[in-house]
């Protein structure tokens, strides 16, 4: 395939009047790293961070800001993505994106905002807030994944919270009413979790030996893993974490898309199993299967992310190419044409960059270069790409493009991503200039 050449766009002078949400004080001192919460789309209820309570961010725009020492930063554990071994001193930091509310952590800290129905930012309210928001309830958290109507939170010490609506067994507390605030899921599994990832309304849990415990809505559709016709519960949900027995080898990061469920392996292998009418499994086929099974195409490539929308899915290589795959007809996919791919196919309009961190939406997609250059593409209905003015559908990838004044703090360098439904947020590295 030919290369694509890839759009790039500026976006416009930020308005006056927006507050930064300080997490950290900023240090002046040269041995610090300045970072910074940038956020872009929809924010009716509150999720972009926005105190102006604005409905619509074209561009992005800081919402937080916090400093470090330098060199002494990782990025937490990611839904999707394998596992690195944590350097000794170091604080994580991580980012995530549900469908009407945002999160970011920070040495074990939790800072949450958006809309708060159903008790999904975990203050013991419904109330939605519309700036970042320390909550009291969290101690030592090493990542937030944030659903739907619910949220999940994986402990340094290997234990699960979650918290918000408990409709068909999301939170895996064996009841359907909600909780407002977080709950530990007493789990049957051995030994700690070491990975968590959520979705709309089923999430799922690695073990530190490798086992996949999985819970919430089914329907019949195979997202569990647990066999025909789903768990007993309303629309074949299962309100209590269940070992996948079906998945044969053990695994390292899971991920969970809008109705199917993705792994892998340590050394690279992705697993899938789900709903697949749309080709969301990557077998080349159709047809919905409960049971896990390896994506064959991919069996000679090892994969080190894997990254779940609505009806689609990216994989990232250890060479940094981003294969693309599913429903592709809001442009998801990267490609020219907005066909739905029924095996993965690389985007060769990201071939000129080596990319290190992906990730997906509802139905847009995003990649980060290992310059720290952000790529999006898909819906742009809701500006939720950060580049104005696009059409509504955007199939080739964009350079988001990063105004910064003169504030003397230099270039952005994108570290992480996520997207929300209508939203989008990264996370971004600011060396000074001194």
């Amino acid at each position: 395939m030919a290369l694509l050449l890839l759009r790039r766009h500026f976006g416009t002078k930020p308005r006056s009047g927006s507050t930064i949400t300080t997490l950290y004080p900023l240090d002046p001192s040269s041995a610090c790293a300045s970072f910074q919460l940038l956020s872009w789309g929809r924010g009716a209820s509150g999720q972009l961070g926005d105190p102006l309570e604005r409905d619509l961010r074209p561009y992005p725009s800081a919402v937080a800001s916090l400093s470090l020492p330098l060199n002494s930063f990782l990025l937490s554990p990611t839904p999707g993505r394998l596992p690195s071994p944590p350097p000794a001193a170091t604080v994580q930091l991580g980012v995530s994106c549900g469908l009407f509310h945002s999160a970011i952590v920070v040495d074990g800290k939790v800072w949450i905002w958006g809309k708060g129905d159903g008790g999904r930012l975990g203050f013991g309210d419904e109330l939605s807030q519309f700036v970042p928001r320390l909550n009291p309830n969290f101690e030592g958290i090493e990542c937030v994944a944030l659903g739907g109507l619910h949220s999940a939170a994986l402990s340094r010490s290997g234990e699960v919270f979650t918290w918000g609506y408990g409709g068909f067994g999301a939170l895996g507390h064996s009841v359907y009413h909600r909780e407002l605030y977080p709950r530990r899921v007493d789990g049957s599994w051995n030994g700690k979790v070491s990975h968590l990832a959520t979705s709309g309304a089923h999430t799922a849990a690695v073990t530190d030996s490798g086992e996949v415990y999985t819970w919430g809505r089914d329907e019949g559709d195979g997202r569990l893993g647990l066999g025909a016709g789903g768990g007993p519960g309303e629309a074949g949900s299962m309100s209590v974490p269940s070992k996948v027995n079906a998945l044969p080898v053990p695994v390292s990061a899971v991920a969970c898309g809008g109705f199917f469920t993705m792994a892998i392996t340590s050394d690279g292998e992705l697993w899938s199993w789900g709903a697949n009418s749309n080709f969301e499994l990557g077998r080349g086929n159709n047809t919905s299967d409960w049971r896990p099974k390896p994506v064959s195409i991919l069996q000679n490539t090892r994969i080190i992310q894997v990254a779940c929308g609505g009806y689609h899915s990216l994989a990232l290589s250890d060479e940094g190419k981003v294969y693309a795959w599913g429903h592709g007809g809001q442009g998801q996919l990267g490609q020219l044409t907005m066909q739905n791919q029924r095996v993965p196919v690389v985007i060769e309009a990201l071939s000129v960059e080596k990319i290190v961190f992906i990730a997906c939406g509802g139905s847009s997609s995003a990649a980060v270069s290992d310059t720290g250059k952000l790529y999006m593409w898909g819906n742009a209905r809701d500006s939720q790409l950060g580049v104005p003015q696009l059409q509504d559908i955007q199939p080739v990838p964009v350079e988001v493009k990063f105004l910064t004044d003169n504030d003397g703090m230099g270039p952005l360098r994108v570290i992480s991503c996520a997207i929300g439904a209508s939203h989008a947020m990264c996370l971004v590295s600011r060396q000074s200039l001194k």
